[in-house]
């Protein structure tokens, strides 16, 4: 049996360098997405330095798994239409965060691994909103929505030349 590829493996190499989800970032948090049903998940299980105050996570993390999860979701949703339309193509659907909107409804403790759930609310040419969740121990504690767009063909074209010179 193979291990099923999360969206973000699906990153070409110049694009899989983002600190929360870039593949290649051997410092970052390298989250993985997948689908489950009509929603995507994402777990991650915060390090102790991801503090903010003694037991609690810092909410620079939370809004980081919000913004790359959804990127991630949005760039797998994109595909998935993709396919549906030409079941051979193999489109860019690497995205973009135009827009993050990160509400915190009570403290996300340390020491549990987190859920980050999304759902595609709205899918409209390049745009994708993506309305997101964070779970601890099965409590919301951060709601969350990404716009992202879609990386212009021309960004992919130049930064895949960019990589072909290192």
């Amino acid at each position: 049996m193979t291990e099923q590829k999360s969206f973000q493996d699906y990153y070409p190499d110049a694009l899989a360098h983002c600190y929360g989800c870039g593949r290649l970032n051997e410092h970052g948090h390298q989250i993985k997405s997948y689908w489950d049903g009509d929603e995507s998940v994402c777990r991650f299980m915060p390090k102790p330095y991801h503090i903010a105050i003694p037991g609690y996570v810092y909410g620079g993390l939370l809004a980081s798994l919000i913004d790359c999860h959804g990127t991630g979701t949005a760039a797998a949703a994109l595909y998935k239409l993709a396919k549906e339309q030409d079941p051979n193509a193999e489109p860019n659907t690497r995205t973009l965060t135009a827009s993050l909107r990160v509400d915190y409804l009570k403290p996300t403790p340390l020491g549990v691994e987190l859920e980050v759930r999304g759902r595609v609310k709205e899918l409209k040419g390049r745009k994708v909103v993506i309305e997101e969740w964070i779970l601890a121990d099965g409590i919301v504690t951060v709601r969350g929505e990404v716009v992202a767009v879609q990386v212009p063909e021309s960004l992919v074209e130049e930064l895949l030349k960019g990589s072909d010179r290192e």
